[in-house]
């Protein structure tokens, strides 16, 4: 049987299986809503990070609540996003961890989100921790205990 506290798994260090900020995709505060959405369209993605123009982390937007902050009583008010900005709208009681914090304590939050937002000590966004990258040093570590 594998014991993850004997093994290197919960011992890996954040900063090693973080995307970095410089590599994913987010929009700041000031944004329109119609730039949001563009975002997330391209780029794919449910969510993003909301920064601040210091880089510090305030949110998440994702396409969902921009659709519910246009949606009207008989219409879906396309005219809104372009008037109404990300701030206006976003989620800002999101999952986060500290660039210090160990592996073992995100897992309780990768269970119910497929990223955390990592800040350093002072909220700058430092990246994102994804479940998927979690899930993918897991499964070697996994494939690596059966092999001996």
């Amino acid at each position: 049987m594998i014991s993850l506290y004997s093994g290197e798994f919960l011992e890996v260090s954040i900063k090693d299986l973080m995307i970095p900020s410089e590599r994913v995709a987010h929009v700041q505060v000031g944004n329109s809503l119609e730039h949001a959405l563009l975002v997330l369209t391209k780029s794919g993605y449910t969510a993003i990070p909301v920064l601040d123009p210091h880089y510090r982390l305030m949110g998440l937007i994702s396409t969902p609540i921009i659709m519910d902050s246009i949606l009207g009583l008989e219409r879906i008010e396309f005219e809104q996003l372009e008037r109404k900005r990300v701030e206006e709208a976003m989620n800002t009681k999101i999952p986060r961890i500290n660039i210090h914090s160990t592996l073992i304590s995100s897992l309780d939050l990768l269970v119910d989100h497929p990223f955390l937002c990592i800040e350093d000590d002072s909220g700058i966004f430092e990246g994102i921790l994804t479940r998927r990258t979690v899930l993918l040093k897991l499964s070697k570590q996994v494939k690596r205990y059966n092999k001996k």
